[in-house]
């Protein structure tokens, strides 16, 4: 039977006056800078003609993954992500008569070095009918800021269960049992920028936008444990 205090599968050691039982939470949080930096592309392409709409897709396609790719070491990871090209139909008039079509390609790519993303992401806005989204900001899913986020938790455990015991006049006896009560990643941040779809004529101007100022925000990493722990008996 589950005690009232656990539940169901949980289970609590229970202390003795011999072994008095002391439970206790670690807890630590880390503020770091970021280790990647994702952004998210969509190439366009519209017209009446399925063959050319194509054409014009595969064409910008080509020249977003150019562009990104010229980036060399900078880059750290690129996909492809949702293609389509759909017809658009009347919405008057009998039967399905197409009015035009329209075509988009998802990319998705990851920087490790942000000095040249302020640039990137400024020439990738000004290609034709592309949108850049982004960046958003984060840590590598085996960062070793995880371990040490853990590693705090568990230290201050030990420390606030050896306050507790010395606040009793005594000492810590033996470690019962340790869980990992949560690791909070931290959420990818959004930096506050998000290309619109540009004209070919905006794709045009002689003179290059001036590259975006991107600062990366600190990133929160936090751990909780609990810790179970016997004392020697104090003498109350």
């Amino acid at each position: 039977m589950t005690s009232p205090s656990t539940s169901p599968g949980e289970h609590r050691a229970a202390g003795t006056p011999d072994a008095p039982l002391l439970v206790v939470r670690g807890e630590s949080e880390l503020e770091v800078e970021p280790e990647l930096a994702r952004i998210g592309v969509l190439v366009s392409a519209r017209g009446r003609d399925r063959r050319s709409t194509l054409d014009d897709l595969t064409r910008r396609n080509t020249a977003a993954l150019d562009l990104i790719k010229s980036y060399g070491d900078a880059l750290e990871r690129l996909s492809t992500g949702a293609f389509s090209v759909a017809p658009e139909f009347a919405e008057r008039g009998r039967g399905e008569r197409v009015r035009s079509y329209h075509g988009r390609v998802q990319l998705t790519a990851e920087f490790t070095d942000f000095t040249v993303l302020g640039e990137l992401v400024t020439r990738l806005a000004d290609l034709e009918l592309t949108r850049v989204d982004g960046p958003w900001w984060s840590l590598r899913p085996d960062s070793p800021v995880h371990a040490e986020a853990r590693r705090r938790a568990v230290a201050e455990a030990v420390q606030r269960a050896r306050e507790y015991a010395s606040a009793l006049g005594t000492s810590l006896a033996a470690l019962i049992e340790l869980a990992d009560t949560g690791v909070e990643a931290p959420r990818p941040l959004r930096a506050a920028f998000g290309g619109g779809v540009r004209s070919r004529a905006a794709a045009e101007l002689p003179t290059p936008a001036e590259p975006l100022d991107l600062e990366p925000p600190q990133l929160r990493v936090t751990a909780q444990v609990g810790a179970q722990f016997t004392m020697a008996p104090p003498e109350l």
